[in-house]
């Protein structure tokens, strides 16, 4: 078809030289496709490199213990990827010996590998017929064909796949693929595309149609939670400190972060030094306590928007567990965390 052909012509005069595109080995092509979602290609690629070197093959990523992983993932975000890249990686070295299974159905049934994850690898490394559909497919095929199915919608997926699907040449799936998330990533961008010089913009129904901008159609929004975090910073008489694992399940699972408080809304010092003496500090007396950052550190997640204060607080004697500078930046940490290690402390 026209469509086909005019896709994977400007795909191969315009790819990315991107590492896990020269292999078709489904380590690497695993790992490049947990890191993208949710990330692009120019935040996810330096991960992807130290992944590869510390973890060269899959066994190596199985034997390290889950903090490395979650060290070396520091930054990235949606930390259950993380958690779960492990665990397969684990079931794939112990169970298959190293073996990733070699279809789309069997790779549905790895703990992290969705439906786009699942048909990406099957067609990437073993050229199954599968097509992937992600944010570029639905906005690209939207675009091109005038479909207006609100992609928020649970049917939403089965439909476009079935499009992409009729579509794709079935001789040459890797291709088609890679080509039309690439399209949709470089030239029919989310916003403003440049449609001048797009090489469907003979072609493209929304173009016709003046309905670049309006497609493709999405309803639901997410609702965002407001939550209030102080973190007790403490430095005891060896200056000394202590942080906690996160264990509830919830964000930043299995990350470690200093002594919290929770709030209803942003407290003043009162509210926060009060609670600080209840809750933490009953073994040491509080010495002083201050601000680092007088205004809220806003980190905003996909569901939720946290505002956070760090706090300064000294305390008499020595802490239990207390750990120095040095062995505290051995531990992963949530980005906005370690930020504040790297510049404050």
């Amino acid at each position: 078809m026209i469509f086909s052909n005019l896709l994977i012509q400007w795909y191969l005069q315009n790819k990315r030289d991107l590492p896990w595109r020269n292999t078709t080995d489904p380590y690497p092509i695993w790992l490049s496709e947990i890191m993208l979602q949710q990330t692009r290609v120019a935040q996810g690629m330096p991960y992807f490199l130290s992944f590869t070197t510390a973890f060269p093959t899959v066994f190596d990523l199985a034997k390290a213990n889950e903090e490395q992983v979650l060290k070396l993932w520091q930054g990235l975000g949606y930390y259950s990827r993380a958690r779960n890249l492990h665990k397969t990686a684990q079931h794939i070295a112990q169970e298959l010996s190293g073996i990733f299974p070699g279809n789309y159905n069997d790779l549905l049934k790895l703990k992290g590998v969705g439906e786009y994850t699942a048909a990406a690898i099957a067609s990437f490394s073993y050229k199954e017929p599968v097509p992937v559909v992600d944010g570029n497919v639905f906005r690209v095929l939207s675009r091109y064909f005038d479909v207006d199915t609100d992609i928020a919608q649970a049917s939403a997926k089965k439909e476009f796949a079935a499009l992409a699907f009729e579509l794709m040449p079935k001789d040459n799936p890797a291709t088609f693929n890679q080509a039309i998330m690439e399209f949709g990533a470089l030239q029919c961008v989310p916003k403003s595309p440049n449609c001048g010089i797009c090489v469907f913009n003979e072609s493209c129904a929304a173009l016709q149609k003046n309905k670049v901008n309006q497609l493709p159609v999405k309803s639901k929004k997410l609702k965002v939670r407001n939550r209030y975090f102080n973190y007790m910073v403490v430095a005891d008489e060896n200056d000394n400190t202590i942080i906690q694992k996160r264990t509830d399940k919830g964000i930043w699972h299995n990350l470690y972060e200093f002594p919290l408080i929770e709030t209803e809304k942003e407290e003043d010092f009162d509210c926060v030094s009060e609670a600080v003496q209840a809750e933490y500090f009953k073994d040491n007396t509080v010495v002083s306590m201050l601000e680092y950052n007088e205004k809220s550190i806003i980190h905003k997640l996909s569901h939720q928007h946290l505002h956070i204060k760090f706090w300064k607080v000294k305390v008499k004697g020595t802490i239990e567990n207390g750990i120095d500078g040095e062995t505290l930046r051995t531990f992963p940490f949530p980005i906005v965390i370690h930020n504040f290690i790297e510049k404050d402390l």
